[in-house]
């Protein structure tokens, strides 16, 4: 396929007006992905360790 000068003179012009114009702003907010989590587990599974840290080391 040969392009002539007028089909080639329409690209330049369809591709240029495509941008023209700039696309919809988005909102920081809608930028953010969000997943509810479970809250992470205790550490100490309940225990106090500065009172084992006491017992441990008072000779006790």
């Amino acid at each position: 396929m040969v392009e002539t000068a007028g089909t080639a003179d329409l690209d330049k012009k369809a591709s240029s007006a495509r941008f023209r114009k700039l696309p919809e702003r988005i909102r920081p907010e809608d930028m953010i992905a969000s997943q509810e989590t479970e809250p992470p587990p205790d550490p100490t599974m309940g225990r106090d360790p500065e009172r084992d840290f006491m017992l441990r080391n008072a000779g006790f």
